[in-house]
């Protein structure tokens, strides 16, 4: 475990150098210099006053060779600070911070709802595999995983804000608001989880130790909770941290829709405004945690099966 912990660390830390050394240089990505661009979506104005170009590029250090910006960038990012905003002037922390935390919330409760259905859908569909119901559920879980958000959001929206009119349409404001974009964030992530459940939980069901488990007396349902969901929520598992990581920053259709302030949509308008160090501060922040779930989730797995902490000793 010792071993596998640090061979974690290592590769934590060459991927986190690696793409900060990518987040840096977005400023430089794409053609024309940063400071236009940036004045440019200050002042939405294509003529730009040259002195007043010359005089940004100096105020932002941009004038100083590539290398040293980028060390002074890092040794800020490492203590925490990821500078101001170039569009509101606002450090960087207040707008990133309470983005990740909406985003987060809604991530989770998605995941959580998708995860409520796709459980026992998958486990039923195991269970009568080739029969109606197994069909019936393969059926609604591919039409799960094709439906986008940009179509699905709107119709909740028509559907249970506008013509029903139990839910509010948009904002953030409360519980009842996380309801429809959850709900329209879910619906992928429910069909795939549901058809690795259901993968998963026909591989361990045909697996010996389910027999002999069945053998020595065990009712099924009891063999079905303690042996095979157990074993079956290992791929669960991995596909929820892929999912929990993409969506802290991924949501942007259903954040811009239900008018969500959270950080895919302040991504979004910070690639539009050319705001870099929101830019910059947002995707650090994202593949900071991203990481720390792969690990927690690679922990996980040693709680749920021993036999993977026994690979990592080898």
């Amino acid at each position: 475990m010792v071993s596998f912990l640090i061979r974690r660390a290592i590769t934590l830390l060459v991927t986190l150098l690696v793409v900060s050394v990518l987040a840096f240089l977005i400023p430089y990505a794409g053609e024309g210099d940063p400071a236009r661009k940036i004045l440019r979506a200050r002042v939405n104005d294509p003529a730009l006053d040259p002195a007043r170009v010359e005089a940004l590029t100096r105020e932002l250090g941009l004038d100083r060779p590539l290398y040293v910006q980028y060390l002074d960038w890092l040794r800020d990012m490492v203590s925490g600070d990821f500078g101001f905003s170039f569009t509101s002037r606002t450090p960087v922390q207040e707008l990133v911070v309470p983005a990740l935390a909406v985003s987060m919330s809604l991530a989770i409760a998605a995941l959580l709802l998708a995860l409520v259905f796709a459980l026992p859908l998958g486990t039923w569909a195991a269970t009568s595999r080739g029969g109606k119901v197994d069909n019936a559920i393969t059926f609604v879980s591919q039409s799960a995983v094709s439906a986008p958000e940009y179509w699905v959001g709107p119709v909740l929206v028509l559907v249970f804000a506008r013509y029903l009119g139990w839910l509010p349409s948009g904002g953030w404001s409360g519980l009842t608001y996380i309801i429809l974009p959850a709900t329209a964030l879910a619906m992928r992530p429910l069909g795939y989880f549901t058809q690795v459940t259901r993968a998963a939980m026909s591989d361990v069901l045909a697996a010996p130790y389910i027999t002999a488990a069945r053998s020595r007396g065990l009712s099924f349902p009891r063999t079905l909770l303690r042996h095979g969901m157990r074993n079956s929520m290992l791929p669960v598992m991995t596909l929820f941290s892929f999912w929990f990581a993409g969506l802290l920053g991924g949501a942007v259709v259903i954040e811009v829709i239900f008018n969500i302030p959270g950080m895919g949509r302040l991504l979004y308008t910070s690639v539009l405004n050319n705001d870099v160090p929101v830019i910059q501060g947002g995707l650090m922040l994202i593949l900071v945690l991203a990481v720390v779930i792969n690990t927690v989730t690679d922990l996980l797995y040693g709680v749920l099966n021993p036999a993977i902490r026994v690979t990592s000793h080898a």
